[in-house]
């Protein structure tokens, strides 16, 4: 890679000028993109350590509420708290909206729950098992916690995509892209200069012919 230049291009000073301008834009773009890889690494990062808080949390919740609902189903019985659940009202609404992270489009999702209790959920009193309410209350706030654990865990996998695709950049301009632009201004450097000896040395033999017929008449 170290000897590799850019194909098609001309030795000439035009060249030379246009290849300096690409070069600084180049570097900056490389400067810039190791920053916008930096910021999304730590942001990546940062929304991770939210990930396994919001995992363990549900998984409490859920160990709680699944313990709860095998007490009720020994004391109502099997039929009786599938009554219970079918007679549960509706209480959950998403509102799924995106922002953006260092241009990166990630969801947003709002969950508009109605904290329920024992009457308003919708079964009745009689029948019922105390653990049957323990257990719905977990799985109700439970549910909260998976909504915002999917959009957190989405957002992650977003980010990790953008990263990559940021470091392949970044790669590329640092390794292959700016390292032959310079190559090829070198070569043309070089080139001119050949050039311009090759000139001279003619404008010697000419001045040196003309020198000698005059001197000749």
């Amino acid at each position: 890679m170290a000897d590799e230049r850019l194909d098609d291009v001309n030795p000439t000073r035009n060249e030379l000028l246009n290849l300096k301008d690409r070069a600084k834009l180049s570097t900056k773009g490389h400067s810039l993109l190791k920053e916008k890889r930096d910021a999304l690494i730590k942001e990546f990062f940062e929304i991770l350590d939210r990930v396994q808080g919001s995992r363990d949390e549900v998984e409490k919740k859920l160990t709680i509420a699944y313990s709860e609902l095998n007490k009720a189903q020994i004391d109502m019985g099997d039929m009786a708290v599938k009554r219970a659940a079918l007679s549960v009202r509706e209480s959950l609404e998403l509102d799924i909206t995106s922002r953006s992270i260092m241009g990166v489009s990630v969801p947003v999702v709002k969950s508009k729950t109605t904290t329920n209790d024992v009457i308003s959920r919708g079964y009745g009193f009689a029948g019922t098992s105390a653990n049957l309410d323990v257990a719905a209350k977990e799985f109700e706030e439970s549910i909260k916690i998976i909504i915002e654990l999917g959009e957190i865990e989405k957002t992650i996998m977003l980010l990790a995509k953008e990263v990559e695709a940021t470091k392949r950049r970044v790669n590329a301009l640092e390794h292959v892209t700016i390292p032959r632009i310079q190559n090829t201004i070198k070569f043309i450097e070089m080139r001119l200069e050949e050039m311009e000896r090759e000139s001279f040395a003619q404008l010697k033999v000419i001045k040196k012919n003309i020198n000698a017929r005059e001197e000749a008449e």
